[in-house]
């Protein structure tokens, strides 16, 4: 799918002022300013000046929020991006309600206790952010995330993603484990034109108890691309899914009545869609 552009200049805005290099002033200027944020639950609030504000905004970092100081800049981040800015960007200190600066240990610690998941999605968010695509929630989609190619102000998401776990404690995060799921899903994104691109995340050895074991964890976890198919691939494979199974159905059907018609017997309708519908119609094992 290629990019889906807002504009016929946005494409050349965005090459004259890549993701990459606005991080980077970005960081470079939260390290200058000894930048910190305040944890409030689970999220994380921060004052910007001016030059920060514009650098926030451009780079996607955080959500601007209104308050009644029109003098100040506030910005909302959530925990993976607090996490990314602190730990990976290292331009970030965190602090409590006591203003006590948090260390990587205890805001880990902290997150998981906030978000069960926040290892796997973090890993996931890092993995694409150094891909330098933007990426921003994805509720309102149905999925976890949403990847963009550049500022959302030129150019549509290409990618609703979604974060699955594996591991010995891993249930996959309970998503695309049942077929109508899977269905619902590809239906939904397809409305939208976007791409599924499913990452998982093998959640073995990302919690950390020392500096050395998080830094591991962190950087050294697997991520892989389980799924990444155009929507037509995905409902096309759905089809002949839905016809293996309806031929499944048939034939156990069929096989139930002429089992009935030579033993001289009625034929349990039950028993049919029992057989039809026990087959294996998970997408991912």
């Amino acid at each position: 799918m290629a990019p889906r552009w807002k504009g016929k200049a946005s494409e050349a805005k965005a090459l004259a002022d890549p993701i990459s290099s606005t991080v980077l002033h970005l960081q470079s200027s939260f390290i200058q300013s000894n930048a910190r944020g305040l944890l409030s639950g689970s999220t994380i609030l921060y004052l910007a000046d001016e030059e920060q504000t514009d650098l926030l905004n451009r780079t996607c970092f955080g959500r601007q929020i209104l308050t009644a100081e029109k003098d100040k800049q506030w910005f909302q981040f959530g925990m993976e991006e607090a996490f990314y800015l602190s730990y990976h960007l290292n331009c970030l200190k965190i602090v409590d309600g006591q203003d006590c600066e948090m260390n990587f240990q205890e805001l880990w610690r902290y997150m998981k206790t906030q978000k069960a998941t926040f290892p796997e999605f973090y890993i996931a968010y890092r993995h694409l952010r150094l891909k330098n695509w933007v990426v921003r929630p994805g509720s309102q989609y149905g999925v976890d995330f949403v990847a963009y190619r550049h500022h959302p102000a030129l150019v549509h998401s290409e990618f609703a993603v979604l974060v699955l776990s594996e591991g010995r404690d891993s249930n996959g995060n309970g998503r695309l484990r049942v077929w109508s799921d899977f269905l619902c899903t590809i239906r939904l994104c397809g409305s939208v034109a976007k791409t599924l691109l499913v990452l998982s995340v093998n959640d073995n050895g990302i919690t950390p108890l020392k500096n050395a074991q998080l830094r591991d964890g962190v950087q050294n976890s697997a991520v892989k691309i389980l799924q990444k198919c155009e929507i037509d691939q995905l409902l096309r494979y759905s089809l002949m899914k839905m016809n293996y199974v309806r031929k499944i159905e048939t034939k156990n059907f069929e096989d139930n009545v002429n089992d009935a018609r030579k033993g001289g017997r009625g034929f349990n309708m039950s028993n049919t869609a029992t057989r039809g519908t026990t087959e294996k119609s998970y997408p991912f094992q």
